[in-house]
């Protein structure tokens, strides 16, 4: 992690946007004390698309068929 001042950050911008880009943090300070940070930006995710395993998945028409009673016994710890 690097700390520069205000004035450094403002004439060192460019480079300092290329080491936060790169993975490093910068922080940047006002009067010696820490004001902002200078990060990397996170990779945006994919977006999803809906339908977009249409035709690739089947559901059993007796999906949401009540259990027998041998399964539901067996759960319940009978």
């Amino acid at each position: 992690m690097q700390t520069v001042n205000i004035h450094e950050a403002k004439t060192q911008f460019s480079r300092l946007v290329d080491a936060a880009a790169s993975g490093e943090e910068i922080v940047i300070a006002k009067a010696g004390k820490p004001a902002a940070r200078l990060v990397p930006m996170e990779q945006a995710r994919a977006v999803r698309r809906f339908g977009g395993l249409k035709g690739k998945v089947r559901i059993a028409d007796d999906f949401d068929a009540a259990l027998p009673d041998d399964v539901i016994a067996a759960f319940e710890g009978r």
